[in-house]
């Protein structure tokens, strides 16, 4: 791989690789854009097969968090961190505070947070060495677990594209079948359940399938079979990519909006959705209630403000609607433009080489 010519072509403005042989860490920092502001975005540990690997991870999902954090209307940039190894025999103390120190010595530039394969308990251990860190407990003056907000949002994105697409403010007598009943998933399937909505649900942990049906009468759907059920939204809740070449035929559904990551496994299928009249809500525009949580712990967490930030989604969703029906575009081409007039708009507000004038101090206990 040419190194330069790949942050070039992808518009990253810094990768940094970390290692500590006393810890164990091998890991990498991605800094995609700071126009906006210092780049916040999740630490994942994941047992890559090589280097290569991590860093085509870490530079694709440090340009998704600009992206997000644009497109929620926050004040930050975008970045991400990998750290190679398995996450469920190589955690220590020493491993996260050793990241800690790294992330300490990138200034402010970079905000971590929890992400796959970490969890609140390491976010603490990387607050010992750094207050670059968000997702930390309540009871140290964090957020605690972002789930309730995120599915919070995705609740609100639902709405929205019911209103775009179906012209109804209420969800009384609607199906929606949800793809992955996590942390996420559940809560999405209790707000949804209190307005009404007949929910068709699948995972591939029964005990979970069995907690949905009993709690909110949902009916159980094997995950092969998700795609072909008929309703009117599917909820992609898990894993990403699950909109490709074997699935779009077998979806029978008027909407897509969930909180699963990369929800197409190529852009092109966003045109394809829209040739077959099905409206996508682009993930990382539904889904940024965990960033917007993640983000108010920067100036002291309050949990009804993430609340109504999140609230915003409504209508972000519905500009980005408009435009791809203005421009005739697909719903993520016309969010990836949204997303980047505004990164335009407040770089020419910016000198190149004003620094910030803001710093954050996120400890407050």
């Amino acid at each position: 791989m040419d190194l330069f010519k790949e942050l070039g072509e992808r518009g990253h403005e810094q990768v940094s690789f970390f290692h500590d042989s006393d810890s164990g860490l091998k890991g990498l920092v991605a800094i995609h854009n700071t126009v906006l502001g210092p780049a916040l975005g999740g630490c994942r540990m994941w047992n890559y097969e090589n280097e290569t690997e991590a860093l085509v991870d870490v530079l694709r999902l440090s340009k998704g968090m600009t992206y997000k954090a644009a497109i929620a209307g926050l004040n930050l940039g975008g970045g991400k961190a990998v750290i190679i190894g398995n996450s469920k025999t190589q955690k220590t103390e020493n491993l996260f505070r050793s990241f800690g120190r790294f992330v300490e010595g990138l200034g402010g530039r970079y905000i971590t947070a929890e992400d796959v394969g970490t969890s609140i308990r390491d976010m603490e251990h990387v607050r010992m060495e750094t207050d670059y860190v968000t997702g930390i407990s309540q009871a140290l003056g964090g957020s605690g677990d972002p789930s309730p907000v995120t599915a919070y949002g995705v609740f609100v994105g639902i709405k929205a594209s019911v209103k775009e697409r179906l012209n109804r403010v209420d969800l009384d007598g609607l199906k929606v079948s949800i793809q992955g009943l996590g942390h996420v998933g559940m809560y999405l399937c209790e707000y949804l359940h209190k307005e009404g909505v007949e929910l068709f649900v699948t995972d591939i942990d029964q005990a979970l399938m069995g907690q949905a049906v009993d709690n909110f009468g949902a009916t159980p759907v094997d995950p092969d079979g998700i795609y072909e059920v008929e309703v009117d939204v599917y909820a992609p809740c898990a894993l990403g990519a699950t909109v490709n070449p074997d699935t779009i035929d077998k979806l029978k559904c008027t909407i897509i909006a969930g909180a699963a990551n990369n929800q197409l496994i190529e852009n092109n299928f966003g045109g394809e959705l829209k040739k077959r009249n099905i409206l996508y809500a682009p993930d990382y525009a539904i889904n940024a209630g965990g960033l917007i949580n993640v983000s108010n712990e920067l100036e002291g967490y309050n949990q009804e403000r993430a609340f109504s930030q999140a609230e915003g989604i409504y209508e972000t969703l519905m500009e980005i609607f408009h435009r791809s029906d203005n421009e005739g575009i697909s719903t993520n081409e016309a969010s990836d433009r949204q997303a980047e007039d505004r990164i335009k708009k407040i770089g020419e507000l910016k000198s190149f080489y004003l620094p910030y004038k803001k710093s954050f101090k996120i400890r407050n206990a």
